[in-house]
């Protein structure tokens, strides 16, 4: 992995090279970002550009072979640790990392940006809680106190550390404050925040940029070889998160516009046999694509807030888009338009806590025709 591989992001790439080379690298650092950032990613390209034989001004060289092993997840110096679960075959003192590294290399070369669900199902975590153990931190001082085979450095990367029970943490304290010398602890968090307050006061805290919609569109048609549109727009729904992107990949509907205008209108003429031909299609839509739906209709009613302020930003949209929110803009207050966004917003909140589809729906078309229709 290299800096390279990661879209965007040159300020944050910039600090962590500039760190190595003026030799200020915190011997236990904690790449902070949310779901779907390149807290990993970065993680990964800094320990093959710390450990690259051949390194540039600004990156590894990939060619080396230090640069070869961690890119493949089999270097001798670089460890792991994760959150991780019983199975059938995994129980008892066995459920710590190393009983999974085939089932995690093959994850993490396909899942830079994934989250601890995407894991989960990719070892069969069969809905059990997965957590850093305490019998994990054992095995991470044992580790550790051993010198490096190949590399500079000895890295141990900890993923979502936010799981990692207590008596796992308390373990690793010691270490983590005094480690063997050339030894870097990188901790790699969606939630910092939940961390023990003894491992942050340890850690040197790395805060990871969400990507801006252009980074997330640029690794969808390098790495998916998607039309441009479609990638802008798939990466506005997403947030700055890759993972999100990718997941909206294949529950995006081409027809999303058409479907939203529609809905838009049946609202504005009270047309409820309609409405409810369009509640059931809703309900039919997977949760994913229920979000999606959710999320172009929010980004919709913004746009149609803004678009006579913002030239700009009607340019990511599609012909059709931009003259519905003109239009749009011009039928409705800016009241109206911020009271309707306020209800798709908590819409969309309830519905990522498992509200009733139907009756979601159904009430949101009601009240967003009597915001329309208001006097």
């Amino acid at each position: 992995m290299r800096f390279a591989d990661i879209p965007g992001l040159e300020e944050a790439k910039s600090q962590l090279i500039n760190a190595i080379r003026n030799n200020h690298v915190a011997h236990a650092q904690l790449f902070y970002g949310k779901q779907g950032s390149a807290n990993l990613a970065l993680a990964l390209a800094y320990t093959a550009y710390i450990n690259c034989q051949d390194r540039s001004e600004d990156d590894s060289c990939g060619q080396c072979s230090n640069c070869a092993k961690i890119d493949k997840l089999i270097h001798p110096d670089l460890q792991f640790v994760y959150p991780v679960s019983s199975t059938k075959s995994i129980t008892g003192k066995n459920v710590v990392s190393s009983s999974y590294l085939k089932e995690w290399r093959t994850y993490l070369s396909a899942n830079k940006y994934g989250a601890l669900e995407n894991w989960s199902s990719h070892y069969g975590a069969e809905n059990k809680n997965a957590n850093i153990s305490k019998e994990e931190s054992r095995n991470i001082v044992k580790s550790l106190s051993l010198k490096s085979f190949e590399a500079e450095y000895k890295v141990l990367i900890i993923w979502l550390p936010e799981f990692m029970h207590s008596s796992a943490a308390n373990g690793i304290l010691k270490i983590l404050e005094e480690p063997p010398e050339k030894t870097l602890f990188l901790l790699v968090t969606n939630d910092y925040e939940k961390l023990l307050t003894t491992i942050l006061s340890r850690c040197q805290l790395f805060k990871v940029p969400s990507f801006d919609d252009a980074d997330v569109a640029q690794y969808l048609t390098h790495h998916l070889s998607m039309d441009a549109d479609k990638a802008q727009k798939l990466a506005v729904l997403a947030e700055g998160s890759i993972k999100a992107a990718l997941e909206n990949v294949d529950s995006a509907e081409d027809d999303a516009h058409v479907l939203f205008r529609d809905w838009m209108r049946q609202c504005w003429t009270k047309d409820y046999t309609s409405i409810n031909q369009a509640n059931d299609l809703f309900f039919k839509m997977n949760k994913t694509t229920q979000k999606l739906f959710l999320q172009y209709a929010i980004n919709m009613i913004r746009h149609s807030l803004v678009s006579q302020y913002m030239v700009d930003e009607k340019l990511k949209l599609n012909n059709e888009e931009q003259g519905f929110v003109t239009n749009f803009g011009k039928a409705l207050t800016t009241d109206k338009l911020e009271s309707i966004s306020k209800e798709l917003n908590q819409a969309a909140y309830h519905l990522d806590r498992n509200a009733n589809v139907r009756i979601l729906f159904m009430d949101l078309s009601l009240t967003i025709g009597r915001i329309m229709t208001a006097k």
